[in-house]
């Protein structure tokens, strides 16, 4: 090991433990986990990433009316690319009609038949109103038919990493082969919240008014909660009550997942005893910006001598309050560095310890190219390579 590279890891330990947890008081003793009566659950924080907590989080159960956060999702990604519009009329076919209209018995937006709604209203339709004939007019109007926007729901999923689902509709109702998991749910949420934030508004409205019929976001915890802003409740026999949440706090979001509980009022209520745990016992810091020079790196054979080492990710980690003054790093570089080195290039990796375990892990990379240098240098820093290797 050479005195630079251990130079470098000593200044980032340094920097780590000192610099941004400078004002933390002692870590505060984090009590057992309340126990849900929920067949299973997630609390996730949304900017790390971190799951805090977690029962059967990857047990593979009906999402119910949960489905229609991907159907959801797929509608804005389309609104997004431009692909359709919001202000696009779309007919509510039979198939709306018969299968999620009024006369079908669940939850609706009472669409006529053969009438035309605009993007912008089946979305509101499908956010607020869980609506099923909203979800499969939008379905149809993107993909053609259900089937064929189950394919795009499933491709989605894999995309995502969420690897316990598989959507048979865009509803959510009844079927074998149609299943999810918390941990997926709370990957979802994640994604709706962060890839477009002007959407995600639409989760927190508490009420919807279209064709003079007024309907209530079943979201609970909207009313008793003004930190909560979404996302979605969802209900069969077969699947319990569920509810994916989301709520802000001095700047921390977390996501909660509950599946299977027995009732509107059980599921806002579990989902409320993971959130105030959550928020009473954890914290979130960012540690270093993506983009920040952490160390300079020595290069063999290019025309600058150092390249740059940062991130290509903010380091954000969700720890117990206080703890982050007890976290230790440990920098290390690929041995031998040797131009060219592309920018973003993995050049090394810092790993972040709690008590001797290795909490996270993150790739260090070249903030800037390093060109190939000329002839001579080459074969200096060649030689140089030669006997540094017989006497290392």
């Amino acid at each position: 090991m050479n005195i630079t590279r251990f130079a470098q890891r000593l200044s980032l330990l340094t920097l780590l433990v000192t610099a941004p947890v400078a004002s933390v008081s002692a870590a505060q003793a984090v009590p057992a986990p309340p126990q849900l009566a929920a067949k299973a659950y997630v609390l996730m924080d949304a900017l790390s990433g971190q799951v805090l907590l977690e029962s059967n989080g990857d047990q593979r159960l009906p999402p119910a009316s949960l489905t229609k956060l991907m159907t959801a999702y797929i509608a804005t990604l389309e609104i997004r690319s431009g692909k359709i519009g919001e202000e696009d009329l779309v007919p509510v076919s039979e198939h709306a009609w018969r299968a999620g209209g009024a006369a079908s018995g669940g939850s609706t937006m009472f669409l006529p038949l053969n009438s035309q709604v605009s993007v912008s209203d089946l979305l509101h339709g499908i956010i607020i109103q869980s609506g099923n004939d909203a979800s499969i007019a939008v379905a149809e109007h993107i993909s053609g038919s259900e089937d064929g926007f189950a394919d795009r729901m499933n491709e989605t999923a894999a995309t995502l990493g969420m690897s316990g689902s598989h959507f048979m509709n865009a509803t959510g109702l009844p079927d074998p082969e149609h299943y999810s998991t918390a941990h997926d749910m709370a990957t979802l949420a994640r994604a709706i919240i962060y890839v477009d934030p002007a959407h995600y508004a639409i989760y927190s409205q508490k009420q919807f008014l279209w064709n003079n019929i007024k309907q209530d976001n079943r979201n609970l915890l909207l009313w008793r909660d003004k930190t909560v802003d979404g996302l979605k409740t969802g209900h069969t026999e077969e699947a319990g009550y569920c509810l994916v949440a989301s709520a802000v706090r001095e700047n921390m979001r977390l996501i909660s997942v509950v599946f299977g509980t027995n009732s509107t009022q059980a599921r806002a209520a579990e989902t409320q005893k993971l959130l105030s745990y959550g928020f009473r016992f954890y914290e979130n810091k960012t540690f270093y910006q993506k983009g920040v020079e952490l160390a300079k790196v020595p290069v063999w054979k290019g025309l600058e001598r150092e390249v740059n080492a940062g991130l290509a990710q903010d380091l954000t980690l969700t720890v117990a309050k206080g703890q982050a003054k007890s976290l230790q790093a440990n920098m290390t570089f690929l041995p031998q560095l040797v131009a060219p080195i592309a920018q973003g290039a993995v050049i090394g990796k810092v790993e972040v310890s709690l008590d001797g375990k290795v909490i996270h892990s993150s790739d260090l990379v070249a903030l800037q190219a390093v060109e190939e240098a000329g002839f001579l240098r080459r074969m200096w820093d060649g030689l140089r390579l030669f006997f540094f290797g017989l006497f290392n």
